[in-house]
């Protein structure tokens, strides 16, 4: 769908796969083992029907099991921490481990040779998890390909108190700066999943962000780049796994401090118009090389201040973990840019603070040893608010009077509870629910509903007219009040051993729903506009055949204007719901086996209740294979083959189908109101008679969006497919001695479905839901009211085949902690190109972010805008290398470092298409870079041709931008005098200060005749150097 631009602009037990499946498709209300605990497990080879005894060091929970005849043991689904590991043998201890950590979703190796094993024969294998230990880490009894992140590690690096700052330091995982969310291996940022304690928390109406927690809560990161089992889904491209601290029976407690001073942050870049050669002292507006928005006095600083307490409230039974903070941040901006209006300039300085007050709890309850209950809450509030105020580009100061505001709450809580059963050695069941709701709120500090929105700028102003307007709100559209999200969801998790096999079965389901919407501030927008040729059609495209000069007024200049309506209101709901199975199976003492099979069924439904999307029976087979080669985890190849799958969020159903009004009419004028900016002697431009895209209220929509709710039969192809990927993956690790280990992966994935919407003439304009590169059927509305099938190959709809893949090679060498230091490098090659990003579309960024229609992009709404759109994506990044690590030089003093470098994002230039065929967005979005002229036949009346240098412009054919790197160093003090309890930090972000440009303007032209003035314009850069002081006291 055409963006909407306000502006006019823009880890079971083991059986058999046989058994597997046929429990899979007659049980569907069974699960697997949940994602947020870890195992145990190893040999007694000469001890076979001897007992394993696990207790957890921290709760005193204890666990056993027998080894089997072949020597082997496994204990599953054991919530993270420390344990001691013991062989007994008829009740006599003949061996022990202590200190033994288990991961997030990960396999601990504890082996025994016998009665005289030492202790240097366990090996905590955590695959490519960062976590410290005496000996190189690798798990053999891992498929995927993950990094875990211990609340250590994250203290001890630096990084920013942030989970996707964190996520950045896994390989093939990319910013995003169009959307401010990460990128995993190719795929759009809209196209991850998030957990908190196993319950998911991305985004329900955008799926672009989640629900954050306090930092200092989080217990383990884990952070999936591929390869995962069969209890993970409704991701294509990555998971970020979370889980929480708890409470055990010691006593702890510490309060933190921590301050970002703006005295010690560097002044960011101001902005520059780029020099496209047409903007020169002989223009009326010479803006080529001059200031565009100055931000050396942006400033901003931060605080954090928070507490923590745990412990238990009935020793070995009842514990509880709770930590609180509140973050601020204070700044001044100048929110204004040089060509602003004179209302804008008004409110241009920007006066703001954020208040991000958030809090974790949890509690534990071992009932009995084989009996837990668990109950966690999360909030995550964000209040903003901005006081607004003139400022002044010719002495570059700010007034004093207050002029405008806004002040803005989004977020809410989260609570979650949990039970495990371990009923007897063999069988687990697990069983979750939660619950979310997220409030938005927006208000205007002197909002008028009656002051209609303004836009202008000095390009569109016609000179000695004054453009005011009595309208204070600072942004075009509006949110509309009672905006909320809500999500409920619960899963079933059994796991079940059968000798060699560990089977796992299980169900999960959400539900998600949304309350949104905006519209214009004072209902609709007079948007200024001008244009080269004033003897041009407007937009002939779309049946404004009248040009600005044919209506008079300031029109035989060029200049008119359009009223704009953008309003949208929904409430909706998505419902999923998965059944998935996973037997895995250990061949042998060096191969395991995994085979997986989830089932997804996704359903979207409108204002009404409605369905307008029900997919089944998506079937998501999962493959993997780990080959511990010479039998003693020293050496592991792997391999994995899977499906993945990806429902539409709540935000697809906004604009398709609850009837959203989009609309502009176009007029020239003679004057313009002094009180409100309104433009006075009207005159409509002509429009054809009869156009279909006219809608009752007399303004033109290029996507028939007339306010009216379309038949939810209507709207979607039917038997829509949903949006899918396939990956492959082949990989090994190797410990190289004691000190070292390395590792090689390829990765190639494939998006094999998508879900957009198109707008091609076929469908007679209307904007339908449907899967790009195949043939699609819909039912089509007739003159007299039925509704008749009709099926469209994709030859009919004239779009081309869907294409985005990647492949990737990850390297990376990891010293673990030993001798005082660790340290880990990685190093990424990579390649990802087709024709789609998928939900979203970042390259529409004009320096206010990407798309956010999600699954609703302009992407396949016409042909034309196909043409050239084959080429490197915008999360390509061909190389990437991130390297972090700590040295502890003694107990009192420690340092860190992490380092990230990449290579730039490609460029585009985009323009106009070279004919305005009917239909067409009157936009520079299209594959072509110049100026396509009046796109008429030459010859014809008012033909302008193209310019000399108009050529066809693939997409990522102007190179990239430049690459990026950011060093991060951090020192620590903890006095031995304060017994080591007192930590004094100082961290260093972006030490060198590379201030690096990340992204480009790429639109060519502000009409067909016109250069646009912005064209190449730096939209953002990586974050000036700061520093961040910390000082806690842990007791």
């Amino acid at each position: 769908m055409h963006i909407s631009t306000m502006l006019g602009g823009g880890s079971l037990r083991r059986s058999t796969f046989a058994l597997a499946l046929g429990l899979a498709l007659a049980s569907p209300g069974v699960l697997a083992q949940s994602n947020i605990t870890g195992s145990i497990f190893g040999q007694a080879a000469s001890q076979p029907g001897a007992t394993v005894v696990i207790q957890n060091l921290d709760t005193g929970m204890t666990r056993s099991t027998t080894v089997d005849s072949s020597g082997r043991y496994r204990l599953s689904s054991l919530p993270t921490g420390r344990y001691k590991v013991t062989l007994q043998d008829n009740g006599t201890e003949v061996g022990s481990r202590d200190n033994v950590t288990v991961n997030i979703a990960s396999g601990t190796e504890v082996s025994f040779g016998g009665a005289a094993a030492t202790a240097a024969e366990a090996k905590n294998l955590e695959g490519v998890s960062v976590v410290g230990s005496a000996l190189p880490a690798i798990d053999v009894s891992s498929v995927d390909t993950r990094t875990v992140l211990t609340s250590e590690q994250l203290a001890k690096l630096p990084v920013a108190r942030d989970v996707s700052a964190a996520a950045l330091l896994a390989p093939s995982v990319v910013a995003n700066s169009s959307y401010d969310a990460p990128s995993f291996g190719g795929s759009a940022s809209s196209e991850n999943a998030y957990f908190i304690n196993g319950y998911a928390v991305t985004n329900p109406l955008t799926s672009i962000g989640f629900t954050s927690l306090p930092f200092d809560a989080i217990d383990q990161q884990q952070v999936l780049t591929g390869g995962y089992g069969a209890e993970f889904g409704r991701s294509t491209g990555g998971v970020i796994n979370i889980v929480t601290k708890r409470g055990g029976n010691e006593w702890k407690a510490g309060v933190y401090t921590i301050w970002e001073p703006q005295a010690l942050r560097a002044n960011p870049r101001n902005n520059y118009y780029p020099n496209t050669g047409f903007y020169g002292a002989d223009n009326k507006t010479p803006t080529d090389g001059t200031l565009y928005q100055y931000r050396n006095k942006n400033q901003q600083w931060k605080s954090t201040v928070g507490a923590y307490v745990s412990g238990p409230l009935i020793k070995d039974k009842l514990f509880f973990y709770v930590d609180a903070e509140m973050n601020k941040q204070e700044g001044t901006s100048v929110a204004s840019y040089s060509n602003s209006s004179a209302t804008a300039a008004k409110i241009g300085w920007s006066d703001y603070s954020y208040k991000i007050p958030r809090w974790t709890g949890k509690l534990d309850w071992n009932i009995t040893d084989n009996h837990i209950l668990e109950f966690t809450g999360v909030s995550d509030k964000t209040e903003y608010e901005s006081d607004r105020y003139a400022f002044d580009y010719a002495s570059l100061s700010h007034g004093s009077t207050q002029n405008g505001g806004v002040y803005t709450k989004n977020g809410g809580d989260l609570y979650v509870g949990k039970y495990t059963g371990y009923l007897t050695d063999d069988l687990t069941v697990s069983a979750l629910y939660g619950t979310q709701k997220i409030q938005h709120i927006e208000k205007m500090a002197g909002y008028d509903p009656s002051c209609p929105y303004i836009s202008s700028t000095t390009q569109t102003q016609v000179p000695g007219v004054a453009y005011r307007s009595c309208q204070t709100s600072l942004t075009s559209t509006n949110l509309l009040e009672g905006a909320n999200d809500k999500t409920h969801g619960w899963r079933l998790d059994v796991e079940y051993r059968l000798g060699d096999h560990d089977l796992r079965v299980g169900y999960d389901a959400q539900r998600a729903e949304s309350y949104t919407g905006k519209r214009y501030a004072g209902d609709f927008a007079w948007v200024y506009a001008w244009q080269k040729n004033p003897n041009d059609a407007v937009d002939a495209s779309h049946d404004v055949t009248g040009s600005p000069a044919g209506a008079g007024g300031y029109g035989s200049q060029g200049y008119y204007v359009y009223k704009a309506y953008n309003t949208q209101r929904a409430g909706v709901k998505t419902e999923q719901a998965a059944q998935y199975i996973e037997d895995r199976w250990q061949i042998n003492d060096r191969w395991l086996l995994s085979v997986g099979l989830r089932n997804e069924q996704f359903t979207n439904y409108n204002k009404n209740g409605d369905a307008y999307i029900k997919q089944r029976h998506q079937l998501a087979p999962r493959l993997g294979v780990a080959w511990d080669v010479f039998g003693d985890s020293s050496l592991k190849v792997f391999a994995n083959a899977g499906r993945y799958h990806l429902a539409v969020p709540n935000n697809a159903a906004v604009r398709s189908v609850s009837g959203s009004l989009i609309t502009n009419e176009y007029f020239t004028y003679t004057g313009v109101d002094p009180r409100t900016g309104a433009p006075t002697g009207l005159t409509p431009i002509a429009v054809k008679p009869g156009s279909q895209y006219l809608c009752p209220n007399g303004g033109i929509s290029s996507n028939l969006e007339c306010g009216n709710a379309p038949d939810p039969r209507t709207v979607a192809a039917k038997g829509i497919r949903s949006h899918f990927q396939d990956e492959y993956i082949l990989g090994m690790e190797q410990q190289l001695d004691a000190s070292f280990n390395w590792g090689a992966k390829l990765t190639y994935r494939k998006l094999m479905s998508a879900i957009d919407d198109t707008c091609v003439t076929a469908l007679g304009g209307a904007c339908l839901t449907f899967n790009p590169g195949t043939g699609n059927t819909f039912e089509l509305r007739q003159p007299d009211g039925s509704l008749r099938t009709v099926h469209f190959t994709k030859e009919q709809l004239g779009l081309p085949d869907l294409k985005r893949k990647y492949y990737a090679l990850d390297l990376f060498v990891e010293h673990p902690f030993a001798d005082k230091w660790y340290g880990k490098v990685e190093y990424t090659y990579s390649r990802n190109y087709g024709n789609t990003e998928g939900q979203l579309a970042s390259d529409l960024d004009t320096g206010t972010g990407g798309q956010t229609d999600v699954s609703r992009t302009q992407d396949w709404d016409l042909q034309q805008l196909m043409v050239g759109s084959n080429g490197l994506l915008p999360n390509n990044r061909k190389h990437q290398l991130k390297a972090f690590g700590y040295y502890q030089l003694n107990q009192e003093w420690r340092f860190g470092a992490t380092l990230i470098a990449a290579s730039g994002r490609p460029r585009n230039c985009t323009s106009f298409y070279p004919t305005a065929d009917k239909g067409l967005y009157n936009s520079s979005t299209y594959w072509f870079c110049g100026l396509a002229g009046s796109g008429t036949a030459p010859g014809s009346a008012n033909y302008i041709p193209p310019s000399a240098d108009y050529a066809f412009s693939p997409r990522g054919s102007h190179g990239t931008a430049p690459w990026t790197y950011q060093l991060n160093l951090n020192a620590a003090y903890t006095p031995g005098w304060m017994d080591n309890k007192l930590t004094l930090q100082v961290d260093a972000f972006n030490v060198l200060n590379r201030q690096t440009p990340t992204l480009y303007n790429y639109r060519y032209s502000s009409n067909r005749t016109t250069v646009n003035p912005l064209y190449g314009r730096e939209l953002s850069y990586t974050d000036p150097r700061s520093f961040r002081f910390t000082v806690r006291y842990d007791y």
